[in-house]
């Protein structure tokens, strides 16, 4: 069949047309192809971590003593830093007294250097002297009619041991002895301490109890009270009527020793409460310990000193991280390759083989400039850490479009 010329134009013109429609499909697609290549998301790059190096240290030797029971701490670290003997709850002795100065603080503050309100004393406080004499317990002079302040009253408590001034002390900042001992045991439950029991301020009767790890506690507590500590570090004080007043602790200004508490009874042996100081590294360690049961104040000495020479020598610091040093490494799908490093040294203040533990904070990342802080690295041992910034050593950059219609997502 012959087409006429109409015929043949239609046919042609619905050709082009096809063609054309097939032309403007695939630009079509390929544009929608093209914009969700550029426009899908881009995967963020996980760290591969380095392995991370072990900060383990050999313990240190303690000359810990060859009796009794001992525990010791540090100021600014959770509970204890070692014991050794029985941690049973025992006797105290006199260690009581430093009970009876914080109970009765928490109702009298007293803040440094600070007087307190006068305490008149009366035949009543005579009495409770003459009973101290009675018993054979510690005491120290006093007469009716006298006046001290409350610090000069726990000077004479502190210092010589004065189990009177105890029992005064108690009377008067509660009214009775019987409100003492129940104020006493609500402050003790309040501050955690359940191992520590008392029966009376002065620590004679050997009902009035604690344990080596509650003593630190309070050793700790104490150190926190300024009157306390400028007291318990007074060698000698000169009181009205009383007169010149000498600490029983025998090591105070000696192998760091900063003051605390004796006793001495049959039941609970020679006792001593201590805290001591001393520099290690640039740095200030303070530390509290309770050593009971020794036979003689003079046997007790030379162990605690012992014992406070080599825990300080046990503290040495222990090199977290240097500045640059890699903890991982980043590697992009289209090539770009970085690493993670600390942006600063850093170094912490350890004892013996107290352990280090080491967090490694790194996201994923998507793009990041060199210098860019990624995440952190925290290290952390007997309730200290420090926390370092870590950064991208390289950079992590786009692709670029010719990539991304290369490796469509």
């Amino acid at each position: 069949m012959t087409l006429t010329r109409r015929q043949m134009f239609r046919r042609r013109r619905i050709a082009v047309f096809s063609v054309i429609g097939v032309v403007l499909i695939a630009l079509l697609s390929g544009l929608i192809y093209s914009v969700n290549a550029i426009a899908a998301p881009l995967p963020a790059t996980i760290a591969a971590p380095d392995e991370i190096p072990a900060l383990t240290q050999p313990a240190s030797p303690v000359a810990w003593p060859e009796f009794g029971r001992t525990a010791i701490g540090a100021v600014g670290t959770p509970g204890l830093l070692a014991t050794a003997g029985d941690q049973s709850t025992g006797p105290i002795a006199s260690i009581t007294k430093m009970i009876t100065a914080l109970v009765v603080l928490d109702a009298h503050p007293l803040g440094a250097g600070e007087a307190g309100p006068e305490i008149d004393y009366t035949e009543a406080d005579v009495d409770i002297y003459w009973q101290t004499i009675a018993e054979d317990g510690s005491s120290a002079p006093v007469s009716a009619g006298m006046a001290l302040s409350e610090r000069q009253t726990l000077t004479a408590l502190l210092l010589p041991s004065a189990n009177n001034y105890a029992t005064s002390l108690a009377i008067w900042a509660y009214g009775s002895m019987d409100a003492y001992l129940a104020a006493a045991d609500a402050w003790l439950t309040a501050n955690g301490l359940t191992d520590t029991h008392v029966v009376d301020a002065s620590g004679l009767s050997a009902n009035s109890v604690s344990s080596p790890a509650n003593l630190v506690e309070i050793g700790k507590l104490a150190l926190a009270q300024p009157a306390i500590a400028e007291i318990v570090a007074m060698k000698s004080a000169d009181l009205p009527t009383i007169g010149t007043v000498v600490n029983t602790n025998k090591l105070l200004g000696t192998h760091g020793v900063t003051g605390m508490k004796t006793g001495t009874t049959d039941e609970a042996g020679a006792c001593l409460l201590y805290t001591a100081v001393a520099r290690v590294d640039g740095q200030e360690v303070t530390l509290v310990g309770a050593t009971l049961g020794a036979d003689t104040h003079s046997e007790l000495n030379d162990a605690v000193a012992g014992l406070l020479d080599s825990t300080f020598a046990g503290f040495h610091t222990v090199q977290l991280t240097d500045a640059g040093q890699q903890w991982a490494s980043y590697s992009t799908e289209w090539g770009d390759t970085a690493t993670a490093e600390s942006a600063a040294s850093a170094s912490l203040l350890v004892w013996s083989d107290t352990p280090v533990e080491t967090t490694l904070n790194l996201p994923a990342v998507l793009f990041a400039n060199d210098g860019a802080e990624l995440g952190s690295v925290t290290f952390s041992s007997g309730g200290h850490s420090t926390t370092v910034p870590i950064v991208l050593h390289g950079r992590l950059g786009d692709p670029g479009v010719g990539w991304k219609l290369a490796n469509p997502r």
